[in-house]
């Protein structure tokens, strides 16, 4: 199976974010799945690349001109795929994965999960869309998803379509279903 990944391209995040991360990408690895990735050579990006990388598995990295420019290329790219942009990146990372698993991020995280939710709320896709809440990372968007139901503005149950997990026991159940 692909495994998208969305997470921060930041350094300087909780250490247990970059173990949790390593423990996903080694699991994954382990277990023949292929990590797809926006291709940065930070933050939990590069860790979870790192990790799957070194336990035998495959990476896929969607390489944004901006990056390539900047010489952040991860070095743990098994598959090097360039890209225009961000909304680029979205659509090949989409394209190339079976299910998504998003990590500790901030808004370009927030883009990719919501470009991916709405995409499968109006029947693009019927891919998995995992949040992994690291340490309750994700609790207060768990809490506005639920307001904005209460107020209407999300039709449905919302973790219809993204569900979430608070260990890597309950990603793996989530998987199995």
């Amino acid at each position: 199976m692909k495994i998208g990944v969305f997470c921060s391209a930041n350094d300087h995040l909780d250490p247990d974010f970059f173990t949790l991360t390593e423990e996903l990408g080694q699991w994954a690895a382990e277990n023949g799945h292929t990590i797809v990735f926006g291709g940065t050579d930070k933050g939990l990006m590069d860790c979870v690349a790192r990790a799957a990388h070194e336990a035998g598995g495959m990476t896929i990295g969607m390489v944004p001109s901006k990056v390539e420019e900047g010489g952040h290329v991860s070095r743990w790219l098994d598959v090097h795929i360039p890209c225009d942009n961000l909304s680029d990146r979205k659509d090949l990372m989409m394209a190339q994965s079976d299910l998504f698993i998003v990590l500790p991020g901030g808004i370009g995280t927030l883009d990719e999960l919501f470009t991916v939710a709405a995409s499968a709320s109006i029947g693009y896709h019927r891919k998995p869309l995992i949040v992994y809440n690291m340490k309750g990372f994700w609790n207060s968007l768990v809490t506005l998803l639920d307001d904005l139901t209460q107020k209407g503005v999300i039709r449905g149950d919302w973790q219809r379509i993204i569900q979430v997990a608070d260990t890597l026991d309950d990603i793996k159940k989530i998987m199995a279903q």
